[in-house]
């Protein structure tokens, strides 16, 4: 299971984010855990200069937008094994 954390303020995009990335887990039938992060001070150290964020299983994949459901689906494709 993978985990993925949403960095963000908790504005409209990183909601959006992590919605996003719930409904592309869904459908792909993988189960992960999303957590959102909404700490300046957690945000900063994990390096994340823009928000949203997303970290998959402690490596950043994306930041300073919301990210498309095809970049989505790859980093959740990405080492999944059959």
């Amino acid at each position: 299971m993978k985990t993925i954390q949403i960095y963000g303020s908790g504005c409209n995009n990183c909601t959006l984010t992590a919605e996003l990335v719930a409904q592309v887990a869904q459908e792909l039938d993988q189960q992960v855990t999303i957590e959102k992060v909404t700490s300046l001070e957690a945000i900063m150290e994990a390096g994340i200069m823009s928000t949203p964020g997303v970290m998959i299983d402690g490596e950043i994949k994306h930041t300073g937008s919301v990210p498309s459901v095809d970049l989505v689906r790859e980093l959740l494709k990405q080492d999944v094994v059959a």
